[in-house]
């Protein structure tokens, strides 16, 4: 007799299907797992044995195998313990194997029979759902996969002998309930930072558009400051935006208690990080950072810090809004549609071009650190700004600066036109400015007689790309549109082309 359980194996963010298949026969005692597994699946074997003796179960004395078909695919990760288990248990006939037929299972087995949490079950609850089928997961992955659907069967038991007690009708297990974290309160606010108003107008722009933006100015100026105070004035998640995130994070294991958040996450990696730790890869091709903080933030401080070869591996996500992770075993693909946001000195003594302040290596300093960052990537980055340092006088103001929540209400106002427009036009594949194609910018941000004067002139001094031109225009359409202008005006072309040509300058430097 052959038991079948079915499981799911994850490429990507997507839940590919697995059938567990157990028999018992004569022959030599013990148990053998066939299909391609890793060595945490083959280490299943001991976890199965020891949980099944924990709820009462011993092994038989036979012989044990355990298929996981397709026999070709890849088998990663400690969640196919669970319907192991469960498919050895319906060989046995301590539960109705039927049952488990409209189920798929996952889960992480201790030794003493209880059900550990495991990463990606949200991805496998969709994938249970669109097959008609329900989902047992552990106990604490139930309020992330309550998230499938209203009407999705989700049993999300504590221990083996949980599960077992159900299928034989003496426990009834509850159906979980959908978890979302509550949204922080007491994020950093705007009103913290005295001065840099044009850094501020800057900040509300990239939010405003979902624009990349690079902050260059020396020590303590505030770059920092203004990162961390952005998530304080953008939207929420929308959601679809909601659960393409939340389904990054199941399959990376980051989601807390199995719990949602409408919060656009906000990645800030460490400048030693590695090409794989930002892109993506290792074992199993994990998701790297561009990937954690798809439809939100990615603050790179100390940008030339960073090693030239894992910027460069930036260029693609950022042009394409994904990351292809291609290995020999191995071709996965991660969303990532990342605003990028970047800090960083003006050169390696970081005072260049402060009043009264004259570096010992001159010109050379600022141009030798500033080239670390190569120019293909600068033109992929829409505003440039310089953040000077702080004056006292500024320091000492008694007034406050604007509030957060007046900015995001502008934001939000500005993101919601760009929204409703380009759903008129029937485009889906972008909700702002920034990741609008060209073709669609140049229907919708075509300036008056003005503006193009200007921008022609602008061009033709500041020798613009293809996409700079492209990525001019998106910045100006979002300028109207926090004004709430139907036209792109010259005005609006002038601010978009002095964001520019900060960046113009530092690439021919490059």
């Amino acid at each position: 007799m052959v038991a079948r359980v079915r499981t799911v194996a994850f490429q990507g963010i997507e839940a590919v299907p697995v059938d567990v298949q157990v028999m018992i026969a004569p022959g030599k005692v013990g148990m053998q797992i066939v299909g391609l597994a890793d060595k945490a699946v083959a280490e299943s074997r001991e976890r199965v044995q020891a949980a099944l003796h924990a709820s009462g179960l011993s092994m038989p004395s036979k012989k044990v195998t355990v298929n996981l078909a397709p026999a070709d695919l890849p088998k990663e990760g400690s969640h196919y313990d669970l319907p192991i288990a469960l498919g050895l248990m319906a060989a046995l006939g301590a539960i109705p194997g039927d049952m488990l037929a409209s189920y798929v299972v996952l889960g992480e087995l201790s030794l003493d029979g209880t059900i550990a949490t495991v990463a990606g079950a949200l991805p496998a609850a969709i994938g249970a759902n669109a097959e008609g089928k329900g989902l047992i997961c552990p106990f604490g992955c139930g309020p992330e996969a309550a998230w499938a659907g209203k009407d999705f069967d989700i049993l999300a038991p504590r221990s083996l002998i949980a599960i077992a007690n159900h299928f034989r009708g003496t426990q009834v297990l509850s159906r979980p309930e959908p978890g979302i974290h509550v949204s922080a309160r007491d994020l950093p606010d705007l009103s913290d930072i005295k001065g840099q108003e044009s850094a501020k107008r800057a900040l509300e722009v990239a939010a405003a558009g979902g624009h990349n933006l690079l902050m260059v100015g020396p020590p303590g100026s505030g770059k920092s400051m203004l990162a961390q105070r952005l998530p304080s004035i953008l939207p929420p998640l929308a959601p679809k935006e909601l659960l393409e995130v939340s389904m990054i994070a199941s399959v990376a294991g980051e989601l807390g208690e199995g719990k949602l958040t409408d919060r656009r996450p906000f990645r800030a990696p460490h400048h030693s990080a590695s090409m794989a730790a930002m892109v993506g890869g290792g074992i199993g091709a994990r998701p790297g950072e561009v990937s954690l903080a798809h439809n939100g933030v990615l603050f790179l401080d100390e940008f030339p810090e960073f090693t030239p070869q894992t910027l460069d591996a930036l260029r693609q996500p950022l042009e394409t809004g994904d990351c292809m992770i291609a290995r020999a075993n191995h071709r996965v693909t991660y969303p990532a549609r990342i605003q990028l946001v970047a800090a960083m000195n003006p050169c390696r003594c970081g005072m260049a071009g402060e009043p009264g302040y004259r570096c010992l290596r001159g010109e050379r300093c600022r141009t030798d650190y500033q080239a670390r960052i190569s120019g293909p990537l600068l033109d992929r980055i829409d505003l440039r700004i310089e953040v000077p340092a702080v004056s006292a006088a500024d320091l000492i103001r008694p007034d406050r600066a604007e509030k957060s929540a007046a900015v995001a209400q502008r934001v939000a106002r500005a993101r919601t036109i760009q929204r409703e427009r380009f759903e008129r036009l029937g485009v889906t594949s972008a909700t702002t400015n920034a990741h609008c194609s060209p073709s669609v910018i140049e229907d919708i941000a075509m300036p008056d007689a003005a503006g193009l004067s200007l921008l022609k002139d602008a061009s033709e001094k500041l020798g613009f790309s293809a996409r700079a031109y492209h990525r001019v225009l998106k910045v100006a359409r979002t300028l109207a549109d926090l004004e709430a202008r139907e036209t792109v005006g010259r005005i609006h072309l002038a601010e978009a082309i002095s964001y520019r040509m900060m960046s113009e300058r530092v690439a021919q430097a490059a």
